[in-house]
């Protein structure tokens, strides 16, 4: 079993490099199973119904969120209709949406679960750790034989945490974020398998997806300044893990950055 994930798509550039490139990379891996997180998707915070629907009609199957997934306010009018789209699940008890979903992929159950860290993500959040645990048993009470987590989170230390912490539950977890690919893919010795962070999908010239000289402003003058999504041309990280059938185990974890 093949499994896509996208890295954070970033604005219109992003979007329009899930339509180039991600038929093709499904086609030329074997693809099963696509994860997409689109949380900056409409232009660098939130997402909207129309760019949802272009990354299903490009081939996503399960888009997931993070801290910016109230960035535009109509995504309350379908966020619950949305099976397929997923919000952070230790986000506070009773907001709209769904943290977590389940698909079958080759006759097998999959469970695919959305978390966002604690620490400098701009919230206050339930434990991804303790919510993690019940999202796990309720996905294997309901007879889930496969399981994916994506942590949402600022901090390289609360992911590779969470990674030792699940490392005999669960089958994979990678990160999303930080917009930079981390060049530490592993397989644990039981099999699951781990990257700290996935990369960006988005302008290729940027500061992690915002235009430049915006960006520097902020840093060199401590002045807020309202964000910019950058343009032109774009780049696309992710990663394809394969999972043996029979053992469900990850075999082989690849990174992907074009």
């Amino acid at each position: 079993m093949n499994i896509l994930v996208i890295g954070d798509v970033v604005g219109k550039p992003g979007v329009e490099a899930v339509k180039k490139y991600l038929p093709n990379l499904k086609m030329e891996n074997n693809i099963d199973l696509t994860i997409v997180n689109g949380e900056n998707s409409a232009d660098g915070m939130g997402i909207t119904k129309n760019i949802l629907n272009d990354l299903h009609h490009s081939g996503a199957d399960i888009i997931t969120m993070g801290n910016h997934t109230w960035g535009k306010k109509d995504i309350f009018s379908f966020i619950d209709e949305e099976k397929n789209l997923i919000r952070p699940a230790n986000y506070a008890e009773g907001l709209p949406g769904h943290g977590s979903t389940v698909v079958e992929v080759k006759g097998k159950k999959v469970g695919v679960i959305d978390l966002i860290g604690r620490v400098n993500t701009g919230g206050s959040y339930d434990s991804p750790f303790e919510v993690a645990d019940k999202e796990i048993h309720r996905m294997k009470s309901d007879g889930v034989e496969i399981i994916i987590v994506e942590i949402h989170a600022e901090a390289t230390a609360e992911k590779v945490a969470l990674g030792y912490y699940l490392k005999d539950k669960i089958n994979l977890i990678y990160g999303t974020h930080t917009h930079v690919q981390t060049a530490d893919e592993k397989i644990y010795d039981t099999g699951m398998g781990y990257i700290t962070d996935i990369g960006m999908t988005g302008p290729k010239n940027s500061i992690i997806g915002m235009e430049p000289s915006v960006a520097l402003k902020r840093f060199l003058t401590q002045i807020p300044e309202r964000y910019l999504c950058a343009q032109g041309d774009y780049m696309l990280n992710g990663i394809v893990a394969t999972i043996d059938e029979k053992s469900d185990k990850v075999s082989k974890l690849t990174r992907i950055s074009l």
